[in-house]
């Protein structure tokens, strides 16, 4: 056994009580276990380190006489060398006695591998595999719900064989190496570990003569058209579930579920902000200066908005409620009207004499906004 320290393999502080210890241990275990790491020669030395630092910390007598001679002096080194465990690397599991008993807790190691009661039980059934589905809709049918018809592509089963994979006529047999059970034990001694069968991928069964319209999947590429109603208030990024609507499971498992993602197209004229609704309009010089009533888009239509004497651009107006509705049913947002003040171009000879005239006759007190900065200004030169 390499000369390093069993506190920093099992990543502990020296003074760690045994439930420390063993939580960490645990923890290692499962993650440098061959089924996590399919074999891997790194992980396998790893955890035959795990398992020696484990096997003296968790022992009181051996802790102790570690602490007193560290690494390099532990009397119990050379027990640590024990035999491997098959091909998967578990060596280090030494008796106390130094003569190749088995010392390490089956709790532990069942908790790792196998759950509490230590048993690894096989699935005889296995739900379907979950679905997605993109559905594009525009903001006012977002407002207001809609229905949609999609087509789902989607695995079935195979009519042919019913799903088993077996050509008509004949049947799955039991799998030679697992006998059935979808599982294989290696042991060594007085522990064992289940391990998924290779053979028949922990299905217990192999199929000798294949079905030819399924290649022996018990699966065929189908579609499946339905009405998804999406309701009012929806928003980009945001899923609709529709329960049994997914692939098939194996066994006796249930359909999995279909998941629509809602994808809401932005408008032409207005825009979206949780659930209020922006508008920003553009309205004459004119209608601003003098005031007027102005037509305004919503998503039920047009609506009609009093543009009062002297509104400057950049105004907002809220028309209450007529945003969209709140998607779980607590009444709906408002739409917000933002002024744009056009100015006119190419004007013919008439406009700029009436403009001119009006220049003319104006005063600082038709402009607050210019002759409060134009103090601020005289103020900030000391004049």
């Amino acid at each position: 056994m390499p000369s390093k320290d069993y506190y920093e393999i099992l990543g502990v502080h020296r003074d760690a009580s045994d439930a420390e210890i063993r939580k960490a241990y645990l923890k290692l275990a499962h993650k440098y276990h061959p089924d996590k790491t399919g074999g891997d020669k790194a992980a396998e030395e790893k955890l035959k380190e795990i398992n020696a630092a484990y096997d003296t910390l968790k022992n009181k007598e051996k802790r102790a006489q570690y602490d007193r001679f560290g690494p390099d002096g532990n009397p119990f080194a050379g027990a640590q060398q024990g035999g491997g465990f098959g091909d998967f690397g578990f060596g280090g599991f030494a008796g106390g006695g130094g003569g190749g008993g088995f010392d390490t807790n089956f709790e532990d190691l069942f908790d790792v591998f196998f759950g509490r009661g230590g048993r690894s039980r096989q699935r005889t059934a296995r739900a379907g595999s979950d679905l997605e589905y993109k559905v594009t809709i525009t903001l006012r049918e977002a407002a207001t719900g809609v229905k949609k018809q999609v087509t789902i592509p989607r695995r079935e089963l195979c009519s042919d064989c019913n799903g088993t994979g077996a050509a008509p006529g004949t049947r799955p047999s039991v799998c030679p190496q697992c006998e059935g059970r979808g599982q294989v034990r290696a042991s060594q001694g007085f522990f064992s570990v289940m391990h998924t069968c290779r053979r028949c991928s922990g299905s217990g069964q192999v199929i000798q003569t294949p079905c030819t319209r399924c290649s022996g999947s018990g699966r065929v590429r189908s579609k499946r058209e339905l009405e998804v109603n999406i309701p009012a208030g929806i928003d980009t990024g945001q899923r609709l579930r529709v329960p049994g609507e997914g692939e098939p499971g194996t066994g006796t498992g249930h359909r999995g579920d279909l998941y629509i993602l809602v994808e809401v197209e932005p408008d032409d004229i207005l825009a979206r902000d949780g659930n209020d609704i922006i508008c920003e309009l553009p309205i004459n010089v004119t209608d601003a200066l003098l005031g007027s009533t102005v037509n305004v888009p919503t998503l039920k239509g047009q609506a009609n908005l009093k543009i009062p004497a002297g509104t400057q651009p950049g105004k907002v107006f809220r028309l209450r409620g007529m945003g969209i509705p709140d998607v779980h049913g607590y009444g709906n947002g408002d739409q917000l009207v933002k002024i744009q003040v056009e100015i006119p171009t190419n004007l013919n000879r008439e406009q700029r004499e009436l403009l001119t005239r009006f220049r003319e006759i104006s005063d600082a007190k038709s402009y607050p906004l210019r002759k409060r900065f134009m103090e601020k200004l005289k103020n900030s030169l000391g004049g």
